[in-house]
């Protein structure tokens, strides 16, 4: 990914595949890596990987897990107009930006943990 390139997807937010065999699913964003431009979706993009016995799995074998996409493969679902929608950064009256819905205009807001 080249540097500058900003991204408006976040951890956590809900987006919908729109391209590559996974297209048309929709799952929660669940760890972002910026600098490869990369995202891994819950239930999306799922691969298997053998893993030997250890601490974290005593048992070993074959274990299913999400692998990373691309950022340019995912958009945010709205939840107003219930649509994958572009983010427009608008800024309110006191100079704060904020995320929101090309198509309805509406303000998207995410949790913080």
């Amino acid at each position: 990914m080249e540097a500058g390139k900003k991204v408006h997807i976040r951890k956590n937010d809900i987006v919908k595949v729109i391209a590559g065999k996974e297209k048309g699913k929709v799952g929660r964003v669940l760890k972002i890596d910026r600098e490869k431009g990369r995202l891994f979706v819950e239930k999306v993009n799922m691969v298997k990987r053998h893993i030997k016995p250890g601490k974290a799995h005593p048992q070993g074998g074959i274990v299913e897990k999400e692998a990373a996409m691309d950022f340019s493969n995912v958009l945010i679902m709205c939840d107003k107009c219930n649509k994958p929608t572009r983010i427009a950064n608008p800024v309110d009256g006191t100079g704060k930006r904020s995320r929101a819905c090309k198509r309805c205009g509406d303000v998207l807001e995410t949790k913080k943990k």
